[in-house]
């Protein structure tokens, strides 16, 4: 269960990152607000998820699915740019989050 806060943390992550774009630095009250909560939500679940997976696991697992969800949604909201070696870059990160799983040696990592 720690690994399904953990993905749910990284995607509130993405929400907050994404989200800070449009508070227009915390001028714009509902952004904000939605910002916040996203923010609230993430560290919460995060921090549950730190209980049985051990820190350095977590957190990398959390950056990442931030970088890849914010990278992706920069990519299909904003027009960032779609270059090929960016999304290969991007993929080498999945990989990464997935070898982590796997090797993840921590009771109570399902």
């Amino acid at each position: 269960m720690a690994w399904v806060y953990l993905i749910v943390a990284g995607l509130f992550e993405c929400g907050w990152a994404i989200g800070l774009k449009y508070t227009d630095g915390f001028t714009k009250l509902i952004p904000s607000l939605l910002t916040i909560s996203a923010m609230a939500i993430s560290f919460l679940l995060l921090s549950i998820a730190m209980k049985t997976i051990p820190v350095g696991t977590v957190y990398a697992v959390w950056t990442g699915i931030g970088i890849i969800g914010v990278a992706a949604l920069g990519m299909l909201l904003l027009g960032e740019s779609r270059d090929i070696m960016k999304i290969v870059c991007l993929l080498l990160i999945v990989s990464g989050i997935v070898g982590l799983k796997l090797l993840s040696s921590s009771p109570g990592n399902s």
